[in-house]
């Protein structure tokens, strides 16, 4: 094989292009071996192969151009080891967030999964439920305005974005006015939180225990009718409510255009 090859074939054997190699030229990190004085070609050794693969790991595993730079310029295998350890830290907290995110995705597929395999829609029932986390924050809130300006409210104070919380965005009315069947007024609105780490004066919860529940097709503009059916299946049986109403649209608009696959539930907390 010969020892001097073209910038366009040291590119094409290592998986780079000509503007990179070119860019390593200009910033002293890899120099041809050669450049013609009368065309300006540059050319490139076999010797300089290895230079350019451990740059390529070296960029692969997180390190900046100009700490590989540093590296090669000092060759020192204590800065060089703490570099290793530097980035394998980052790497760890990467991997971290990235097992959140898929925690996201899977709570949010199983959530979406279970919502369309309901039957029992507009059917009251009981359910036993877990603790549920959540930042809440108290406010009244009567309009869809209010409501989008609620949120971005809440989700201000307690330092979060969006992203983490799509779908788990869910609304309560005060015990004595669903007592009163008194709907057009929420007195909260809530985020469910999956991560153990958000800090907030806000965090809370929903206590475990059991739920008159309802699913229906729709969304808050649709929910009286339902309220007053969990309300009168709720005396039939002769149960006591013990906190406020939680309202939670699983399935809206933004998710699907089509209103046969709109889903929101309330939930009734009982003394039983």
């Amino acid at each position: 094989m010969k020892d001097r090859l073209t910038i366009g074939e040291m590119a094409k054997l290592h998986n780079t292009t000509i503007k990179t190699l070119r860019y390593y030229d200009k910033i002293g990190l890899l120099e041809p071996i050669q450049i013609d004085e009368n065309n300006g070609y540059r050319y490139y050794s076999t010797d300089q192969f290895e230079l350019l693969n451990t740059i390529q790991y070296l960029k692969e595993i997180g390190f900046t151009l100009k700490e590989i730079k540093k590296h090669f310029d000092h060759r020192d295998i204590e800065s060089f080891l703490e570099s290793l350890e530097t980035q394998q830290e980052l790497t760890k907290k990467k991997i971290k967030e990235l097992e959140r995110v898929n925690r996201r995705f899977q709570n949010r597929i199983d959530d979406i999964k279970s919502a369309r395999k309901i039957e029992s829609l507009g059917v009251p029932s009981i359910q036993d439920v877990e603790e549920r986390r959540i930042v809440r924050l108290l406010k009244r809130i009567s309009s869809e305005p209010e409501l989008e300006l609620s949120l971005r409210h809440l989700e201000n104070l307690a330092n979060m974005n969006s992203s983490i919380y799509i779908g788990g965005v869910g609304l309560t009315i005060e015990m004595d006015k669903v007592r009163k069947r008194e709907f057009d007024e929420y007195n909260s609105i809530f985020i469910m939180i999956e991560e153990e780490d958000i800090k907030s004066p806000l965090v809370n919860s929903f206590p475990k225990g059991k739920y008159a529940s309802i699913y229906f097709r729709g969304d808050h503009t649709h929910s009286r009718l339902y309220y007053k059916s969990l309300l009168a299946y709720i005396e039939e049986n002769g149960f006591q409510i013990k906190g406020d109403a939680i309202e939670r649209t699983i399935i809206d608009h933004y998710i699907s255009k089509s209103e046969e696959d709109h889903l929101t539930e309330i939930q009734i907390p009982l003394n039983c």
